[in-house]
C-alpha cells in the first residue's frame, strides 16, 4: 500500500469515519481540508444502481451549474461559414472545419468541450476514437451538435457540465472550486443531483444512488448519506 503524506493523513483526521454527512456538511469539511489550496476543484463521485451495459440504463446528461465551475472552459467549434463566424463572436477558443478535424484526428485534444454543426457530423464522427474516451465527442443529447453555436458556447463557458456513468456504474462531476462559498457549492451540487435523479432509468431497480463522496483535488473523500440525495 502506498504511504500517504502527513498532509493527507491530517486531512483524513478531519473526517468522521463513522459518519455519513449531509451534502452541506460534506462540502464544509471538504472546504476545510482544502483551506490552503483554495483553487482546488471540488468533485462529486456517485455509485449508481444501473447496468451501463444496457442501453436503457445509460445515464448521461448535462446541467448548467447556477454558480459556474470556477473555470473558463476551452471550447472547440467545428463549423463553416456563417456558423464559424458566430462561434468566433461567441468566444469559442478554436473554430474550424476540415483543418481542425484533421488536427484532432492527429491526437490534439487541448480543449475541454467540442461543439459541431449537424452538417459536419459525417466528418466529425470519424473522431470517435480520439474524442469518445475523453467524453469530448459532440452529441445532440448534450446540446453540442447544434446549429445554435452561440448558445452552445455560452452555456459551456457559463458553467455547463457533462456527465456520463462509466462502465463500473460510477459517475463523476465537478461542482466548483474550494474558493467558492459553501452555499455556492451546495447550490451547484443540488442542481446536478436534481438532473441526475430526473434521468433515473425506469428499468433501474433498487436503490438508484448507493454511494456519494465529495472531495477536493488529491484530497480524501467525504462520505455523503445517499438517503439525503435520492429523489
Amino acid at each position: 500500500m502506498a504511504k500517504r503524506s502527513k498532509a493527507y493523513e491530517a486531512a483524513v483526521a478531519k473526517i468522521d469515519a463513522e459518519k455519513l454527512y449531509a451534502p452541506a456538511e460534506a462540502i464544509a469539511v471538504a472546504k476545510e481540508i482544502a483551506a490552503e489550496k483554495p483553487h482546488s476543484t471540488v468533485e462529486v463521485a456517485l455509485r449508481l444502481g444501473v447496468d451501463p451495459r444496457k442501453a436503457d440504463q445509460m445515464v448521461r446528461g448535462t446541467v448548467n451549474l447556477p454558480n459556474g465551475t470556477g473555470k473558463t472552459a476551452r471550447v472547440v467549434v467545428l463549423a463553416e461559414g456563417e456558423k464559424a463566424a458566430e462561434a468566433e463572436a461567441a468566444g469559442a477558443d478554436f473554430v474550424g472545419s476540415d483543418d481542425l478535424i484533421a488536427k484532432i484526428a492527429g491526437g490534439w485534444v487541448d480543449f475541454d468541450a467540442a461543439v459541431a454543426t449537424p452538417n459536419l457530423m459525417g466528418k466529425v464522427g470519424r473522431l470517435g476514437k480520439v474524442l469518445g474516451p475523453r467524453n469530448l465527442m459532440p452529441n445532440p443529447k448534450t446540446g453540442t451538435v447544434t446549429m445554435d453555436v452561440t448558445k452552445a458556447v455560452n452555456d459551456i463557458k457559463g458553467g455547463k457540465i457533462d456527465f456520463r456513468v462509466d462502465r463500473n456504474s460510477n459517475l463523476h462531476f465537478i461542482i466548483g472550486k474550494a474558493s467558492f462559498t459553501e452555499q455556492q457549492l451546495t447550490e451547484n451540487f443540488e442542481a446536478a443531483l436534481e438532473e441526475i435523479n430526473r434521468l433515473k432509468p425506469s428499468s433501474s431497480k433498487g436503490r438508484y444512488i448507493s454511494k456519494v463522496t465529495v472531495a477536493t483535488t488529491f484530497g480524501p473523500g467525504v462520505p455523503v448519506d445517499p438517503a439525503t440525495v435520492a429523489a
